[in-house]
């Protein structure tokens, strides 16, 4: 970006692994806080994971700074006290309690700093299940969230970590909040986001259509669309695509384009609520239909009319997608063995721009020795650290 970025000026301490907590530091990191993630001597286990998991840390970690310390040094605790006078906001997602055994929870750390922000990102907020442990996929099961993806009877986990990311959101928002409300009283505080209440949001409107309609909201293969087409087909080049029809003005271009005249003529078919009521009808013919044209001549004739379309893709067809090669929509890392890896910018443009990197994939204690000098030590007392083993020998 050219212009300067909102947050710039703001330090943070962030004490996180997996998904919530990194996320929540990227996003603040790439609208310019300064991050300064805290992490074990070997690093952040989420930086070995494999599998499914192999993508977590290259995903959220960008444009932060590394520290890494023998959290269990009385040193290191102290040295993290001293850092926290010169914060604006510690964030965390350790279990519960983990910090405050090192002298380093929210109530220690408001009472030193009165004007920091301690922002928490938990499975549960306060109630019956604070101290349970939660994951995405427990939280979606418990939610709701995993009965609505799946068919009936076979819960399915959502393909993304939708309630951590959408979680560390919620805790960046949080934070937002309670720095507009430092402006005013000139004191921060504690705010904390959850997994559960995160899901249980997004199931807010299938809880809603329940009450509302009288009848149970059914998992998503086997709903009552609320629109006549809203499904995915194939076309004769055997490639899934989505197609909806979301409005009467929208039927009658699609049934002009398609050569479906007689169905526009069709004066049982003429509002939406009718044609709802009579997909048998017509939906054999759309599928019919579909499978004799080529996916793309489909998706040319859709977008030129205006309906909502999209070819079914997979991850791997994000890298060449060229919306997102348009310049600013991704932003390259580098990985420990020097590929470059393209991922999606933050969804947001700030005056027309959209942010960029500034610092690249830290590795582990990359910046020990810049972000001690930061808060005011010594160049012997930061080689002191290192022979006593609170920082990596090989500290940068």
């Amino acid at each position: 970006m050219t212009t300067p970025l909102p947050l710039r000026g703001l330090r943070i301490l962030e004490f996180s692994h997996m998904v919530m907590g990194p996320a929540a530091g990227m996003i603040l990191a790439d609208l310019g806080a300064a991050v300064t993630k805290i992490e074990p001597l070997d690093g952040d286990k989420t930086r070995r994971l494999t599998g499914s998991g192999a993508g977590f840390f290259a995903a959220y970690n960008r444009n932060k700074r590394s520290l890494a310390l023998d959290l269990k040094r009385p040193e290191a605790a102290e040295l993290l006290r001293r850092m926290v006078l010169r914060s604006d906001v510690v964030l965390e997602n350790f279990r519960p309690g983990a910090l405050d055994a090192l002298g380093l929870g929210a109530d220690a750390l408001t009472t030193l700093n009165p004007r920091l922000i301690h922002c928490s990102l938990k499975g549960f907020l306060s109630g019956p299940y604070e101290n349970r442990t939660a994951l995405d996929e427990v939280v979606q099961m418990m939610g709701g969230l995993a009965y609505m993806t799946g068919e009936a009877g076979r819960p399915l986990r959502v393909g993304a970590s939708v309630n951590d990311v959408m979680g560390g959101m919620f805790g960046v928002i949080a934070i937002l909040a309670a720095l507009r409300e430092r402006e005013a009283t000139g004191r921060g505080g504690c705010v904390k986001a959850g997994l559960f209440e995160n899901n249980a949001l997004l199931m807010a409107q299938h809880m809603a259509q329940g009450v509302i309609s009288g009848v149970p909201a059914r998992p998503m293969p086997e709903r009552l669309s609320a629109w006549a087409v809203y499904d995915v087909f194939k076309a004769q080049d055997d490639v899934p695509f989505f197609l909806g029809v979301v409005s009467d003005t929208q039927w009658g271009a699609f049934c002009g384009a398609f050569g479906l005249d007689d169905l526009l003529r069709d004066e049982t078919l003429a509002s939406n609520s009718a044609r709802v009521a009579q997909r048998a009808r017509f939906m054999p013919r759309l599928k019919a239909l579909f499978a004799t044209l080529f996916v793309a001549d489909i998706l040319a004739t859709a977008e030129r009319i205006g309906l909502p379309v999209a070819r079914v893709n997979t991850p791997d067809d994000l890298f060449s997608d060229p919306h997102l090669r348009h310049p600013g929509a991704s932003i390259d890392v580098h990985l420990p063995d020097g590929r470059v890896l393209p991922l999606p910018s933050l969804p947001i443009e700030l005056d027309g721009q959209r942010v960029s990197l500034r610092h690249d994939l830290p590795a582990v204690g990359a910046d020990d020795r810049a972000v001690l000098a930061e808060a005011g030590l010594a160049p012997e007392d930061i080689e002191a650290l290192q022979h006593a083993g609170v920082i990596r020998q090989d500290a940068g």
